[in-house]
């Protein structure tokens, strides 16, 4: 009954979204499609976009929350990029999973998508010498429908705002380093999930309260089907069968990261604006924490700090794995 309250949600909102450019009909049978939800991110788009089409998407469908930085004149340039824009309101739209639903259901079915923020980088094993494809594949022989990936908050050493970010660089040559450990694992019994927390911003911005810092849990990567949705962000799937992406008897199924670049020089300025908006989850409980310890200028890097390598580093310190994936 969940499930097809939350199909009915996305289907009434999908009046909300207005067609900018359709390019829907160049997508191929064995297209692997990405999709987006995003408002003002016009600085982190050229490389966004440059990253995944290197690792195999093939088209992206976006939708554009009200953007007023040329956001939406920039994607609409893109000859795999197609758009819809919204002025409604992401909260009132279970935080923009409504759009992505409705899209997900009309253009995702039958093909493997890939869900995240423009501020996220899918790492998986191999992904340096195979494209997404290889992936998709392996899991395909294995009828796999969904593959998990922490979100890994990347930070820089320093102050957020001391190196400002340029458009079209790679962001992890500012923000390189993360938390190798200060993680807390728990199963979610409702939806049959695990539920991730910790990193810098349980330390840093909730160390009072570690148990309402954000979840870190995600699964983006998902071979879609009619009768799929995202419950809450890409945190988790119905049906629930989607969410048991880890092995119950001490082995290790193959799992990747989200590389989150949230925290460079943009930050500050985008944590003013969506104060006022007020449209992110529990009143903008995580921006207004992010606006208390960001008037200090904080140092989120310490001596435990890891540099970041590559992917191999990850599954050595535990953070994904390539499970029987060879």
């Amino acid at each position: 009954m969940e499930r097809r309250r939350r199909q009915l949600r996305a289907f009434r909102k999908r009046r909300e979204l207005t067609t900018v450019i359709d390019r829907t009909k160049a997508i191929a049978p064995s297209d692997i499609l990405a999709f987006v939800t995003l408002r003002n991110e016009r600085i982190r788009l050229p490389y966004f976009l440059r990253y995944y089409r290197n690792l195999g998407i093939r088209h992206f469908l976006i939708v554009d929350n009200g953007s007023d930085d040329g956001s939406a004149a920039y994607l609409e340039a893109q000859e795999d990029v197609s758009l819809w824009s919204t002025g409604a309101s992401y909260k009132a739209a279970s935080f923009g999973v409504d759009w992505l639903n409705h899209l997900l259901r009309h253009y995702g079915t039958g093909h493997w998508t890939l869900t995240v923020d423009p501020d996220e980088f899918f790492v998986y094993p191999f992904c340096d010498t195979r494209p997404i494809e290889a992936l998709t594949d392996w899991l395909d022989t294995y009828d796999i429908r969904s593959f998990p990936a922490m979100l890994l908050d990347m930070y820089p050493k320093g102050p957020i705002d001391a190196v400002p970010y340029r458009e079209g660089q790679n962001p992890f040559e500012i923000a390189a380093w993360f938390d190798a450990g200060n993680y807390t694992i728990e199963r979610n019994w409702y939806f049959q999930n695990l539920w991730i927390q910790g990193g810098p911003r349980a330390r840093m911005f909730f160390s009072k309260t570690p148990e309402a810092a954000p979840s870190l849990n995600k699964i983006p990567l998902v071979k879609w089907e009619r009768d799929f949705v995202f419950a809450s962000s890409t945190h988790m799937l119905l049906p629930r069968g989607l969410n048991m992406v880890y092995d119950e008897w001490g082995g290790e199924k193959a799992s990747g990261c989200l590389l989150h670049a949230k925290f460079l020089s943009p930050l500050t300025a985008k944590v003013a604006e969506e104060m006022k908006r007020r449209e992110h989850y529990s009143g903008s409980r995580e921006y207004a924490a992010y606006q208390e310890t960001l008037s200090t200028e904080p140092d989120l890097w310490t001596k435990w700090s890891e540099k970041y390598i590559n992917w191999r580093q990850l599954e050595i310190l535990g953070l994904m794995s390539k499970g029987n994936w060879a």
